[in-house]
């Protein structure tokens, strides 16, 4: 029997749904995913929301009268909860470059930026992949990376998710904070080109060269268990070197029919995906099996 494909909806699946949305998570459930991998903010009063970005999108967010944000809108850790509720995020610029990148995409006027706890009880089986979005080079833009952690924890345990859950992050400060606190939290350590370029900034100290020049054996002395790298530069030699250190590997964003192929060939433990639907055709004409279609009315 084939290996089981850990096959995540990356803020949902952007490619098809607004992203990081109660309705988009609920449209993708009907996709079929095994995993929503989705992205974590402060608000000001300390309510952790599920948002990519540090500060709201103008190709995403109107304002209470429905008009578009002219720039980058307020940062999210400078608005409470209720001031951050009265965007709408449901859907995208129409004409701008984002909108081109996602032309399937079905809007849902009147979507919030939702609580990190709504979405952690919108089902009773999906899993959940939590990216803390903290900016070592920013650190104005959020909280801080302990703060995060604490209110992550403190979200997953009131949910009582824990045995559902894995919290990732490019700023490894994080899940580093979560291990001490939580040893049992499952824990992703993410990496793009950009951060490896720039580990000690975004490792806080270790680098590459401390582990003969291999980004596997530096999560592996994180404890692992999982190395979340950019799909472009991932090699068949890596995900062997990464199961060698015991590790899975779970490639970001992959939205390609034929990288996602490349990418199953090659060993990898699991895809994150904008298009979902793309890769459940995959999994099927490779011979995977496929994660289960969850209907909610």
């Amino acid at each position: 029997m084939r290996r089981v494909i850990n096959l995540q909806g990356h803020r949902g699946a952007r490619g098809l749904f607004p992203e990081n949305t109660l309705a988009g998570f609920v449209a993708a459930l009907a996709v079929g995913v095994d995993s929503f991998e989705l992205d974590v903010a402060v608000t000001a009063d300390g309510v952790p929301v599920v948002s990519h970005d540090a500060a709201l999108n103008p190709d995403l967010a109107r304002g209470p009268e429905g008009a578009w944000l002219t720039d980058r809108g307020p940062l999210i850790r400078t608005l409470t909860l209720a001031e951050l509720a009265v965007f709408d995020v449901g859907r995208l610029r129409p004409g701008s470059a984002y909108a081109a990148q996602f032309p399937d995409q079905v809007p849902h006027d009147g979507a919030l930026v939702p609580t990190l706890a709504e979405v952690l009880l919108i089902d009773p089986e999906v899993r959940f992949n939590i990216e803390m979005k903290t900016y070592p080079d920013h650190p104005d833009w959020t909280v801080d990376p302990r703060t995060m952690a604490e209110l992550v924890i403190a979200a997953v345990e009131t949910a009582a998710v824990a045995d559902r859950v894995c919290v990732e992050s490019f700023d490894w400060r994080g899940p580093r904070h979560i291990r001490r606190l939580r040893p049992n939290l499952k824990l992703a350590w993410l990496t793009s080109p950009q951060t490896i370029a720039a580990a000690s900034l975004w490792w806080d100290g270790p680098t590459p060269d401390d582990h003969g020049g291999s980004v596997p054996r530096a999560v592996a002395a994180e404890g692992g268990p999982t190395w979340a790298p950019h799909h472009a530069m991932l090699t068949a030699g890596q995900i062997d070197e990464a199961h060698s250190l015991g590790l899975a590997v779970l490639p970001w964003t992959v939205n390609d029919p034929g990288e996602m192929r490349r990418l199953l060939r090659a060993g990898t433990d699991g895809l994150i995906t904008d298009r979902p639907d793309l890769a459940r055709a995959v999994l099927a004409q490779e011979g995977y099996p496929l994660p289960p279609v969850r209907r909610h009315t």
